[in-house]
């Protein structure tokens, strides 16, 4: 009969260090079975790292996740979402403008193109040659087409610095927005960070000094055609009008 799981100490390890390797967890309940670690970690609910070939476990409810549901503890990192193959696709996906592989490794610091290419095989993905480099995007066509108009494709040999705002032009730029109120600011930062594609919004959210989720806001609203045009003057607004005065009629002049 086999012996009832208690996977009390694996939770009181994991409570205090965070994460733990297979032979940690072996070395803890002195065991050399990986199907008895295994037993334990599942009546716990666990999470394996995307990094480090997953050989890293956490408890499910340990990691405190980012906005784009990444953690990472001594540099071992874990995803909401699973494993490399399933944390690319889900990063992909949800991206404004799909991700290069030197764009998708800076963001989860692990090598990603093996990944990257397994999910094109499967057609979980699509890629494009762009400016000499492969973009992944979604496979979803109306999902891609939605992250192409946020990278906009260069010839080849254009560089990004090419496409930034000129500097005799960024005085003009920071004049005419400190003019507009604060919605059209959105707008026109949103517009000229699409003028020059990908990386836009960062540039513009420095150049102007703003946030550059305000950019992505106001580029995202131009882009799907629901900006309204309020009246500058409501009905019966403005300076009420004045009935003309005429002017008094003189006394009748008295007969001579």
């Amino acid at each position: 009969m086999r012996t009832p799981i208690d996977p009390a100490p694996v939770r009181s390890f994991l409570e205090k260090e965070k994460i733990a390797s297979l032979d940690q967890l072996k070395e803890l309940l002195q065991t050399t079975g990986t199907m008895t670690v295994f037993r334990k970690l599942r009546a716990l609910g666990y999470r394996s790292s995307y990094s480090h070939r997953g050989k890293f476990y956490t408890l499910k409810d340990l990691p405190q996740f980012d906005e784009r549901g990444l953690w990472s503890f001594h540099s071992v990192r874990f995803s909401r979402y699973g494993n490399l193959i399933q944390t690319a696709r889900q990063l992909v996906e949800e991206s404004e403008a799909g991700y290069t592989v030197p764009e998708l490794e800076d963001l989860l610091h692990v090598e990603c193109k093996a990944a990257l290419l397994t999910l094109c095989q499967r057609k979980l993905l699509h890629r494009q040659e762009v400016a000499g480099r492969y973009v992944y995007r979604s496979a979803d066509a109306a999902q891609e087409r939605r992250q192409r108009a946020f990278r906009p494709e260069r010839p080849p040999g254009t560089s990004g610095q090419e496409q930034a705002v000129a500097h005799e032009l960024k005085a003009a730029i920071v004049l005419f927005y400190s003019l507009l109120d604060e919605k059209q600011r959105r707008l026109y930062a949103g517009l000229e960070a699409y003028k020059i594609g990908h990386g836009g919004d960062e540039q513009i959210a420095t150049l102007l000094g703003i946030d550059r989720h305000t950019v992505a806001k106001g580029r995202r609203e131009l882009l799907s055609g629901e900006v309204s045009s309020p009246r500058i003057r409501g009905m019966g607004g403005g300076r009420k009008l004045q009935e003309k005065k005429r002017p008094k009629s003189s006394s009748r002049s008295k007969s001579s």
